[in-house]
């Protein structure tokens, strides 16, 4: 039985150790949920735009022609950006990398009803991997590919995080793109390094600023590689 959702204080709903070996927790506070991985806050359900905020502005950047879109996404968390994605009408496929399987499962029980119950939308699929490791076997092509698997650049969530945003991933992640396509990363924090690195190796990058409940903006890059 869950916690009642007037209980402003948080009430632990599950806790577990996770694939990467640190303690992934599930917390209900009044009528929301977070999620907490290695001792890092995550997300919660208490807002999601600028989640959102980087899915569309990943699709408003796609050719104007361009229908039928397959969408990439890395993170599933409270499954703001794959519900972004599948509302949107040129939105055929969403495939979703998530590292942990107790955050797949919550979204078929206690998380289901937060985006739409998204597992059980035929045009969502959700695989259960590390995304730097699939992304070195991943095949197909995707129009669009956001990125949210951690705080940003400069604060991931796990160990080994940091090689996403090396040359060899930003490689292989452009590789899955189609022509025309766009990468998209999500950071709670602003991080200029990256976004050199991102200018680079791909031409220009747009840096869009949502603003949070507390502190600074969240901040989304998004960048579309010179090729196509």
């Amino acid at each position: 039985m869950f916690p009642s959702p007037e209980s402003e204080e948080p009430v632990v709903v599950e806790r577990a150790i996770g694939r990467t070996g640190g303690e992934v927790v599930l917390r209900r506070v009044g009528a929301d949920w977070e999620l907490v991985a290695n001792g890092v806050f995550l997300m919660d359900t208490r807002d999601g735009a600028s989640e959102r905020a980087m899915v569309r502005a990943s699709l408003d950047a796609l050719p104007a022609d361009r229908t039928g879109a397959r969408v990439l996404i890395g993170g599933l968390g409270m499954g703001f950006s794959a519900r972004e994605a599948l509302d949107h009408a040129r939105v055929a496929h969403v495939h979703v990398i998530e590292l942990e399987p107790l955050v797949i499962t919550w979204h078929a029980g206690p998380l289901a009803p937060v985006a739409g119950r998204l597992l059980e939308d035929p045009r969502c699929e959700v695989t259960c991997a590390d995304l730097v490791s699939w992304l070195e076997e991943a095949t197909g092509s995707y129009d669009a590919i956001c990125l949210d698997t951690d705080n940003g650049p400069d604060w991931t969530v796990t160990e080994g995080n940091e090689r996403l945003y090396r040359p060899a991933a930003l490689d292989r992640l452009e590789r899955l793109l189609s022509p025309g396509g766009v990468i998209a990363f999500w950071s709670a924090m602003p991080a200029p390094e990256f976004a050199l690195l991102l200018e680079r190796r791909f031409g220009a990058v747009e840096v869009i600023e949502v603003p949070a409940r507390r502190g600074g903006p969240d901040l989304v890059y998004l960048t579309r590689p010179r090729r196509g």
